[in-house]
């Protein structure tokens, strides 16, 4: 199996809505054969870092991508991105903000805790595609990260 077929995301979007035109735009792009789709930012920490429904989760899956939001029910996407950059073990995991969140203060705050790329999702279905598309073809084919 190649590297390309072992694409892995974390996709942590509590709207339906945008998590099936972001799972769409993933899969019609081939981008990853296996995107998790998390509803929450609790449910995502869990994942991240094995705990709860995920404590049987295979180590040796490294994630090559975490698709996060901002405003989220229970922990909300700040608080998540700031424990993943806090912790070694997923320090060096890429995240994208993808938020409908234009606020200065969000992303001033979310390039201090160390994200790797603030996006402003688009309102247009064909432009989210799009701009999905983008980010995969940079975080999944391009970018490198440690093994």
């Amino acid at each position: 199996m190649t590297d390309y077929e072992q694409v892995e995301i974390l996709l942590v979007e509590d709207s339906p809505r945008d998590a099936e035109m972001t799972l769409r735009s993933l899969r019609k792009h081939n981008f990853a054969n296996a995107v998790h789709w998390v509803k929450d930012g609790a449910e995502a920490l869990e994942f991240m870092f094995r705990d709860g429904a995920y404590a049987g989760r295979d180590p040796s899956r490294a994630l090559k991508l975490v698709l996060l939001d901002i405003k989220m029910p229970k922990v909300d996407g700040i608080e998540v991105l700031r424990r993943l950059k806090g912790d070694a073990r997923t320090r060096a995991t890429p995240v994208v903000i993808m938020t409908s969140s234009n606020e200065e203060r969000d992303i001033v705050e979310s390039y201090r805790l160390g994200v790797n790329g603030y996006v402003v999702k688009p309102v247009q279905f064909e432009a989210l595609l799009e701009t999905v598309s983008h980010i995969g073809l940079y975080w999944l084919l391009a970018n490198r990260v440690p093994e």
